[in-house]
């Protein structure tokens, strides 16, 4: 049975590991960036 769990700890760690690492590289999720310009009207009294 420790054998058993050994190996499921061992095959988890490495699924992460491989997941880590494919995230590294693709995971660049950040937003491109744009100006945008709008136009604003202040009233001052």
């Amino acid at each position: 049975m420790r054998k058993f769990l050994f190996r499921l700890l061992a095959v988890l760690i490495l699924l992460g590991l491989i997941g880590f690492i494919g995230f590294a590289y693709v995971g660049d999720l950040s937003p491109e960036r744009s100006e945008q310009r709008a136009p604003v009207t202040l009233e001052l009294k």
